[in-house]
């Protein structure tokens, strides 16, 4: 297949293009509940779920509309194969530790499963065996040490040389009865749920600020507050930090998926290097045609090559494997990855056991979200669950990752003071229509981005979250932070979190 060109805005998702959701309004007026839920993403809805059906009063808000962000933009595969994870979680944390993890997430396939089953949901529901492979002789090794972890653990498991797809596989990892499945139409029968059961959904409803005490309120960018005895918060990167230092221990990570009507015929299962640059592969079927989710590239969020590189390599390493007949949908996505790899699900504080939070998915949401609506609904319901321990935001203090930490917040710094040191040699009167770029104004660095029309909309490109310099995206069109991930609109609006007010627009009149 020829170049595809990847500069301009990308098509969306093949999940958000099959499926008509339903709109609700905003929050117009003070309300009070059992337990305010921020997020309208997987995990803020699967917890409304969750605790709608345990009899709690539920109201859940959504900055945007509800399903329109990382959800809406995974590859859902419904895995307890997080990567190459088994062996160092039982070095590090030891084998009860990493047992109770895949436990948690094997477990929460099968809550996914009782769900579909339960309310016969059509969502393209399919058990897959999970791949982990290498194509390097000298990573071999790896594969077989995570199997021993395996035994160790009693995973259902294989070691498997060939494929039954041509990906150069020298040696391959298995894990059986795992699952994938159409997200969107999955949590459109769950919205239903929440709903009947006396749920309360608003959106275009922000978040702005906690206020703490027996019951806390959210108060909204409409100066509204909900009250309840317990606020849930699962924004993605939390919009509150409540005292847990969350900017110090995750960093955000995008990466890239393309949809690919291949040359070959693709068999069943779910596949995921673990070379670099890592691929992962499984199929949707579209029309009677097998599409191919062809994703990975990552990166750390607003660092790096122009994002369209991304997609080129992504296209190359794809057409040298499965071959490209057409690319119908391209799309990114970004998660958060926590610095030990397992996600934080709980009290937002140790001082705090009313405000909880669920972050961190490291690119697993769809068990990890399920876990952390069992997890927190027992949190409400003052119930035990045997995984509180190994979620904890409160582990920090015991955490093996303390020297990552460090190293990560050095990252942080670096990008701070070089943001802040350049002075790009680019006026805006070069910028051409559809092209965004740092210039310099009066001496001070700028984010210029000029539509189609020719109209030149000029921000500030000092990040509101923490002060980092925001970088151009030149496929999403939006300018991106280096240090935490928020994203903005070329006029400065607020894309993603954790940010929450917008870039400053610059006049120059």
């Amino acid at each position: 297949m020829a170049n595809q060109h990847f500069a301009k805005e990308a098509p969306g998702t093949y999940w958000k293009t099959s499926t008509d959701l339903p709109s609700f309004p905003a929050l117009q007026e003070d309300t009070e509940c059992d337990v305010t839920i921020i997020g309208g993403g997987i995990t803020g809805i699967t917890t409304a779920y969750e605790l709608t059906k345990r009899g709690f009063r539920v109201v859940l808000i959504e900055a945007n509309q509800v399903l329109n962000g990382t959800t809406a933009h995974t590859t859902a595969k419904v895995t307890a194969q997080h990567d190459m994870i088994y062996d160092e979680f039982i070095r590090h944390f030891g084998l009860n530790h990493a047992r109770l993890y895949y436990e948690a997430n094997q477990n929460a396939i099968d809550y996914i499963k009782g769900i579909v089953d339960e309310h016969q949901i059509d969502c393209e529901w399919i058990e897959q065996d999970a791949y982990l492979y290498t194509a390097n002789e000298n990573a071999i090794q790896k594969i077989r040490t995570d199997h021993e972890a395996y035994t160790k653990l009693g995973i259902e498991r294989d070691l498997v040389k060939d494929l039954p797809i041509p990906l150069g596989s020298k040696l391959a990892l298995v894990m059986k009865n795992q699952a994938q499945f159409h997200p969107l139409q999955y949590l459109k029968a769950l919205l239903e749920q929440i709903v009947q059961k006396g749920g309360r959904i608003y959106e275009e409803t922000v978040a702005l600020d906690i206020k703490k005490g027996e019951r806390p309120e959210v108060v909204t960018k409409s100066r509204h507050a909900i009250k309840s005895r317990f606020i849930i918060c699962c924004s993605h990167f939390p919009f509150y930090d409540g005292g847990g230092l969350y900017a110090a221990r995750m960093y955000s990570d995008r990466s890239y998926v393309l949809a690919i009507k291949p040359k070959i015929e693709y068999p069943e299962g779910m596949y995921l290097s673990i070379d670099q640059p890592s691929v992962a592969l499984r199929y949707t079927v579209v029309n009677g045609e097998k599409l191919i989710l062809f994703s990975g590239v990552s990166h750390k969020t607003g660092q790096g090559k122009a994002m369209s590189t991304h997609y080129e390599t992504l296209r190359q390493l794809a057409e040298s494997s499965i071959g490209i007949e057409s690319i119908p949908y391209y799309w990114s996505t970004q998660d958060l990855v926590t610095i030990d790899k397992i996600p934080f699900i709980g009290p937002m504080s140790e001082n705090e056991d009313n405000i909880l939070v669920a972050t961190g998915f490291k690119k697993w949401g769809m068990t990890s979200s399920a876990v952390a609506a069992t997890l927190l609904s027992d949190l409400v319901e003052k119930k035990d669950n045997p995984y509180e321990s190994i979620f904890t935001p409160s582990r920090f203090h015991l955490n093996p990752g303390l020297q990552k930490v460090i190293s990560y917040n050095a990252d942080v710094a670096k990008h701070l003071i070089k943001g802040k040191l350049e002075k790009p040699d680019v006026q805006f009167e070069d910028i051409s229509p559809g092209e965004g770029k740092a210039v310099t104004i009066n001496g001070r660095r700028a984010g210029a981005f000029r539509d189609e029309t020719g109209c030149l909309h000029l921000v500030d490109t000092t990040c509101t979250h923490l002060g980092c310099e925001v970088e151009w995206n030149d496929s999403e069109h939006t300018w991106d932070c280096p240090c935490h991930g928020s994203r903005f609109k070329p006029s400065g609006e607020v894309v993603e979190g954790p940010a929450i007010k917008p870039l400053k627009q610059i006049d120059l009149d």
